[in-house]
């Protein structure tokens, strides 16, 4: 798998360019979604509480094993 291409900001902390949204993906398949982006090599996921799907998010990243 490829490695996915980062950014280093002012603040100097490396993140991803690349990062998977996860707006209008529906609460039941949200952590299926998310989980097998995790997997690809996503690292930077968009959420927020609009979307109504932060649990599914949260189950997926810490089954993931990836530290926050």
């Amino acid at each position: 798998m490829n490695q996915m291409k980062t950014v280093k900001p002012n603040n100097g902390i490396e993140m991803p360019m690349l990062g998977f949204g996860t707006y209008q993906i529906t609460p039941n398949t949200t952590l299926l979604n998310v989980a097998k982006a995790l997997r690809l090599g996503y690292h930077l996921i968009d959420t927020a509480q609009y979307y109504g799907n932060e649990e599914g998010v949260g189950e997926a990243i810490k089954e993931s094993g990836l530290d926050r």
